[in-house]
């Protein structure tokens, strides 16, 4: 990859992802919420001056995806990973769903992805790689409900996978490889200390994924092992 750019870059598994395409040489275009308080970023970006381009994307402001296209300044990008996503109220539980989270949760998981997809397709069409990733969750797979609850979390991760396996088709045609991932039980803040993997697994497998990335794997929905999940 020669150029990136991914959403949520500030911490737990953008920021690693950030970091590891940084060493390899790449230039990366890091999306976070207020570049201002990104203290680890802009300690990141200082140690590899002129490799990282830092700008303002809040998933749920709908002038987001127009900022990205700005920073970029006509930039092709190899990959475009939206990884910024939030889980919403803790308490999603059948009878106390509140509809103001779960219509924020939507924007932010759900639509915000589209529309940066929508802003930067052209972009990622007249690069080399021509990857599309979304960072997904085996929740929102509609074959594994098993645990219950997360009602809000789940809808809206279902909801973007159906969008992935859509653009899929329609971007085929033009050679854009799009993907969505499930980045396993990671130790983050929203994963908790208890969760299964540390990040630099999580990132160590999807970065593996995402180098192997052939255009006849697109539509699919991975494990971060590179595992298929069922929708």
């Amino acid at each position: 990859m020669k150029t990136v750019l991914i959403t949520g870059a500030n911490r737990g598994i953008g920021l690693e992802h950030v970091a590891r395409y940084v060493k390899s040489g790449a230039k990366v275009f890091a999306g976070v919420r207020d570049v201002t308080k990104a203290e680890n970023l802009k300690r990141l970006a200082d140690t590899y001056a002129g490799q990282i381009l830092l700008f303002d994307y809040d998933a749920a402001d709908a002038g987001a995806p127009a900022a990205a296209k700005a920073a970029i300044k006509g930039a092709s990008l190899d990959l475009v990973f939206a990884n910024a996503g939030v889980y919403g109220d803790r308490n999603q539980q059948l009878g106390t769903i509140d509809a103001g989270d779960f219509a924020n949760t939507l924007a932010i998981n759900t639509i915000a992805p589209l529309r940066l997809v929508e802003a930067l397709v052209d972009e990622v069409g007249a690069s080399a790689r021509k990857i599309i990733a979304f960072q997904s969750s085996k929740m929102g797979s509609n074959a594994d409900s098993r645990s219950g609850g997360s009602y809000v979390y789940r809808a809206s991760k279902a909801a973007l996978n159906k969008i992935a396996s859509t653009l899929a088709e329609d971007l085929k045609p033009r050679g854009i490889t799009v993907v969505t991932l499930h980045p396993g039980w990671v130790r983050t803040d929203m994963g908790g200390s208890g969760a299964d993997i540390s990040v630099a697994e999580c990132v160590d497998g999807q970065q593996a994924l995402l180098r192997d990335l052939t255009l006849a794997k697109s539509g699919g929905f991975y494990n971060y092992d590179g595992d298929t999940i069922a929708w």
